[in-house]
């Protein structure tokens, strides 16, 4: 089995709370690009080459606080999305996006997009500890890719 299943497994435990778009993304060591390893959506959002990392509130919160930045509206995440144009004709209104942690640094980010208001509490709780029962395997993908 490939290193890479973790995705495919996280994406269908996903699928049954409600999510409509997921991709994973890895960051480079410096945490100046990421690239996108993994999509639900490959016309809209292909795994293709890199991109910067912009050093704006969204890196200050995920990259460099370590924390799950929550959107359930896309006002909410506009500003940090030059792709909101793209991600509201798909019709999803809220984002989650997970860092996965190694060694104090981020090495990417699982990220799930739904309809407006999707990430309530119960949501929220439930699409953390699907990642964290699948932090092993994502660390070792994120980190062979």
């Amino acid at each position: 089995m490939s290193v890479f299943a973790v995705y495919d497994r996280l994406h269908a435990a996903a699928l049954g709370e409600g999510c409509r778009l997921f991709t994973v993304t890895v960051s480079n060591a410096a945490g100046t690009t990421a690239a996108r390893a993994y999509t639900s959506h490959p016309v809209d959002y292909p795994v293709s080459g890199t991109k910067p990392m912009t050093r704006d509130a969204w890196y200050d919160h995920v990259i460099v606080g370590l924390n799950s930045f929550v959107a359930n509206t896309p006002a909410e995440f506009e500003k940090q999305f030059f792709d909101h144009a793209l991600i509201t004709s798909l019709g999803l209104g809220s984002c989650l996006n997970i860092p996965i942690i190694a060694q104090g640094a981020v090495l990417g980010t699982v990220n799930i997009l739904a309809e407006a208001q999707h990430f309530g509490p119960e949501k929220l709780t439930a699409y953390h500890a699907m990642t964290r029962a699948e932090q092993d395997g994502l660390v070792l993908a994120m980190q062979a890719f």
